[in-house]
């Protein structure tokens, strides 16, 4: 089963990504990828370094030009749009700002590359600075800034001639952990208050989720899937997704009864449990399970279709701790339970957990 419509549950598009793709040399570096995004909507392009998602951004803003497919905005396409003509906005991961120039300078370089004129940029220069909570900063150096007060005049600088998109690639990369987590929440914050079409770029998942209304995940050019952080988590529905998205395990097991519903997996020893599917598979497929730590459980005695294996790691996590069981058959696996319930060493049994997030299937050798 494939990505599901990429603008499906949208009220209204706004920019709309029509079977993008774009080569390197030898290198198809997107692949048919299409996109929908709301009015006002942020999305973010998630997904491992190599899949595609700074391209993306450099064929919407049109750094590049696509080898096929359209970009449209507003009903508009602007595929062949030189991008000064496109009213796109866009925030570079290491800012590009003017080390010699102040704040407002930057700022306003933009504009009068635009030819706007003195006093409409002074004005927008103002508006902008006090978008990003930076009023009163005109005459600044940026080498006198904070990282983060850097990145808002970045912001301010794709803001101030009014674009109908923003886009960022990987903005927050260059700060330090406590920093960029505090500048994250400022900047959706801002976005929100500018209430323009955003896409942002990161390999970060947190940073995706927090900052996105919907995650795009990408897969070496591919979108594999469109959908909230809960939805991305909770329904994956390709084996990427699965295991890209939060922490997983992976089981080799044989199909013993399935259909598009469910599939009852046989696994090492006699076990079977039984997993979400997506297709449909027959009897004797070879079949992967990926599950969630917090659908497994753990036991220190046997029990009907349970596995045995011995616990080689802890992790601990506050109320819970992450254990990671060798199992006998062969295969890892981690479970998400109370850490005082068992030590490294320890033998144990797992079964998958009730209520839980029920596994999901695939078939063995996809991507």
């Amino acid at each position: 089963m494939g990505p599901r419509d990429p603008g499906e549950g949208l009220t209204q598009t706004f920019l709309r990504l029509d079977s993008l793709d774009k080569r390197f040399g030898d290198t198809l570096v997107t692949r048919s990828f299409s996109l929908d995004v709301g009015k006002s909507e942020i999305v973010t392009l998630l997904g491992p370094s190599g899949s595609g998602k700074t391209t993306v951004l450099r064929l919407v803003a049109g750094f590049e030009a696509p080898d096929s497919g359209r970009v449209i905005v507003e009903g508009e396409e602007i595929t062949r749009l030189p991008p000064e003509r496109r009213r796109i906005g866009m925030v570079f991961q290491h800012y590009a700002l003017f080390p010699h120039m102040t704040a407002g300078e930057n700022v306003a370089f933009g504009l009068q590359a635009r030819h706007v004129g003195k006093t409409d940029c002074a004005r927008r220069v103002a508006d902008s600075l006090a978008a990003v909570d930076l009023h009163g900063f005109e005459e600044r150096k940026v080498t006198q800034l904070s990282g983060g007060q850097q990145q808002r005049v970045a912001l301010a600088r794709a803001l101030a001639p009014e674009p109908r998109v923003l886009l960022l690639d990987e903005p927050l990369s260059n700060l330090d952990p406590t920093l960029r987590e505090r500048t994250r929440h400022e900047l959706k914050r801002l976005i929100r208050r500018a209430g323009i079409t955003t896409l942002f770029v990161t390999h970060e998942q947190e940073e995706a989720f927090e900052l996105g209304d919907r995650v795009a995940v990408m897969s070496a050019g591919r979108l594999e899937q469109v959908g909230t952080p809960e939805e991305l988590y909770e329904n994956p529905e390709t084996r990427f997704v699965a295991t890209f998205i939060g922490r997983s395990s992976v089981i080799a097991g044989t199909c013993e009864e399935g259909n598009r519903v469910a599939c009852r997996v046989r696994l090492a020893g006699g076990t079977t449990w039984t997993g979400v599917a997506l297709e449909d598979f027959s009897p004797g497929d070879a079949v992967d399970l990926v599950l969630r730590p917090e659908g497994v459980s753990l036991s220190k005695s046997s029990g009907p279709d349970t596995l045995s294996g011995t616990i080689i790691a802890r992790r601990y996590a506050g109320r819970t701790a992450r254990f990671t069981v060798a199992l006998d058959g062969g295969g890892e696996i981690e479970a998400l339970v109370r850490p005082d319930l068992f030590a490294e060493g320890e033998r144990v049994f797992a079964s998958l957990a009730p209520g839980g997030p029920p596994p999901r299937v695939f078939r063995r050798g996809t991507p």
